[in-house]
């Protein structure tokens, strides 16, 4: 059966042991010693008390109620197991303590209209439904900052309505990339630097939001996320010269672009929000960097299906994987969005397959991997949670 753009149904597609390698996978390593790494779905937040603002800082606004919230819809055919967790209370919570930290820390989104765009993005259900394993909502809540700084990046740097441009991408980013990768020449062009950092709400958010990660992040970490957002940026870059030239890239060029310009850096934070550390040496396996791009290629994609009649009613010119498709083969974009669907599913089995075959060589690198896949499978709950609201609009 074809699946609408972005056509929905409220039953979740690939339940959770459909697949043998995604049983094998969710059930963990096995033997002496490896309870305490297998995924256990029921995670309480430690309470952690909303610290009190600055005496000398104007005090918080009354957030907007949450209110409710559309049903999940999800792309009909679209394959992906059901999210582990949705806790509605702990998502309100961390976008609370989002809004204060985005005011009271580093003045971001001043706007009244840009602040409940904020709060409608739902950062604190993405982090909840994403990383189901963290220990406590300092963890959460570090996910969520450096979510919503990259976000910042690219409204502010990306895209025309806050003022970006495509064919100047190059120059603002590298200053982005130095927000949490620091500068090192002089004392008196260190603090220029400082200064330029300062001066704008985007880099001070990428600034904090690093500061924070750094709390709870090993130094390995810390370099991993920087070397993954600097990636990020050379996707920007790519899109950047595409979009200012108004070029649909062939779709091999498109997905080679994506694996770049995706949401990886959020994926490969799975350890350090999980309250662990996936040593270097098996991050770096050709295996398991196998399995980071797989889903993140899947997640990213997702993205793609679900935004495509939100970028379209747009007006702008945009491409994405239904679009290339469409340009390539000469067909409608109706049928080009069902070839993408195919290519979505034929990656997240592929990711499966990998998962599966690494979750047996290291119990660490097995917890990594379900990390991968909870984010996964998070991200896509998220996206069908907000059909309606922030992506499809038409039925």
């Amino acid at each position: 059966m074809k699946a609408p753009i972005p056509g929905t149904t409220d039953e979740p597609t690939g339940p959770v042991g459909s697949s043998p390698s995604l049983s094998r996978l969710l059930s963990g390593p096995t033997g002496l010693g490896t309870k305490s790494l297998r995924f256990t779905p029921a995670m309480e937040p430690e309470p952690v008390p909303v610290p009190a603002p600055d005496a000398q800082s104007p005090p918080l606004a009354a957030l907007p109620e949450p209110g409710p919230r559309p049903a999940s819809q999800r792309i009909e055919g679209l394959y992906c197991p059901p999210a582990v967790r949705d806790d509605r209370a702990l998502a309100d919570e961390i976008n609370d303590r989002l809004v204060q930290w985005a005011e009271q820390e580093v003045g971001l989104y001043p706007d009244t209209d840009l602040r409940e765009a904020l709060v409608g993005f739902d950062a604190g259900r993405s982090v909840v439904l994403c990383h189901p394993d963290a220990p406590g909502i300092d963890h959460l809540m570090a996910a969520a900052r450096l979510l919503i700084g990259e976000n910042a990046v690219d409204d502010y740097f990306c895209e025309a309505e806050y003022g970006g441009s495509a064919d100047r991408r190059g120059a603002v980013l590298i200053v982005a990339q130095s927000a949490i990768d620091p500068a090192h020449n002089t004392p008196r062009y260190e603090a220029d630097w400082r200064a330029g950092i300062e001066a704008h709400p985007a880099l001070r958010s990428m600034r904090s939001a690093m500061d924070y990660f750094y709390a709870l992040a090993t130094p390995a970490q810390a370099h991993r996320f920087r070397h993954d957002i600097a990636n990020l940026y050379l996707g920007y870059n790519a899109e950047g010269d595409c979009i200012s030239r108004q070029r649909t890239p062939a779709v091999w060029e498109y997905l080679v672009q994506r694996q770049f310009n995706s949401f990886r850096p959020c994926l490969t934070l799975t350890d350090s929000i999980g309250g662990y550390e996936l040593p270097a040496q098996l991050f770096a396996d050709p295996g398991v960097q196998r399995a980071v791009a797989l889903s993140s290629n899947a997640s990213t994609i997702c993205n793609d299906l679900y935004s495509l009649r939100k970028e379209q009613a747009s007006g702008r010119f945009h491409y994405s994987l239904p679009t290339v498709i469409a340009a390539e083969e000469e067909c409608s974009i109706e049928e080009a969005f069902q070839k993408a669907v195919e290519v979505h599913n034929e990656i997240v089995h592929r990711f499966e397959e990998q998962a599966a075959a690494l979750s047996v060589t290291n119990p660490l690198t097995a917890r990594f991997v379900t990390g991968l896949h909870n984010w996964m499978t998070g991200n896509h709950e998220w996206h069908a949670g907000n059909v309606g609201t922030r992506y499809a609009t038409s039925p």
